[in-house]
């Protein structure tokens, strides 16, 4: 079972801590994470969600909740570890965004990690949350978006299409 920290609207460590699936208070939030890995032929790896988990059967890419402890950039590496089996290089990595994303269902800070890396390792796919990958050119992300394939819930999604 995951162990969230709880962070104030400041970003700030409260010293709380929840159990996934818990409720939160008015003013807490967790970190997520999402990892966007693109290869020098400009392409990026995509996950495909597995049908018994939330969204599911849609593309999208690795990422996921610090846990109790992390920071954004050892919660990005170890959520691509888990979902993917690739070990990232934490020296390629780079914070591309972060923003607070507060609705009635996930209140969070949304760290957006970005590495360019050309995967020279094997794939290995965590049969619970993926059950598909692929290195998609923009213009595929593009089409999927279109198409209802892929994730529609990241709101900076143009901004990362254009790196």
């Amino acid at each position: 079972m995951e162990i969230w920290e709880i962070l104030n609207n400041k970003r700030q460590k409260t010293g709380k801590t929840v159990m996934r699936g818990e409720a939160m208070g008015e003013d807490e939030y967790h970190l997520v994470v999402d990892v966007w890995i693109k290869n020098s032929n400009g392409q990026f790896l995509i996950i495909k969600r597995s049908p018994s988990i939330p969204l599911p059967n849609l593309w999208a890419i690795p990422g996921g909740s610090a846990v109790l402890g992390e920071d954004g950039l050892a919660a990005a590496i170890r959520e691509t570890k888990e979902e993917i089996g690739v070990c990232l290089n934490p020296d390629i990595g780079q914070l591309f965004k972060t923003f607070i994303r507060d609705t009635s269902k996930i209140k969070c800070f949304k760290d957006v990690w970005l590495f360019n890396s050309d995967i020279e390792e094997e794939i290995f796919l965590q049969a619970e949350e993926v059950i598909d990958w692929m290195w998609a050119s923009k213009v595929q992300i593009r089409e999927m978006l279109e198409t209802g394939e892929f994730i529609t819930v990241l709101s900076y999604i143009d901004e990362i299409l254009r790196v």
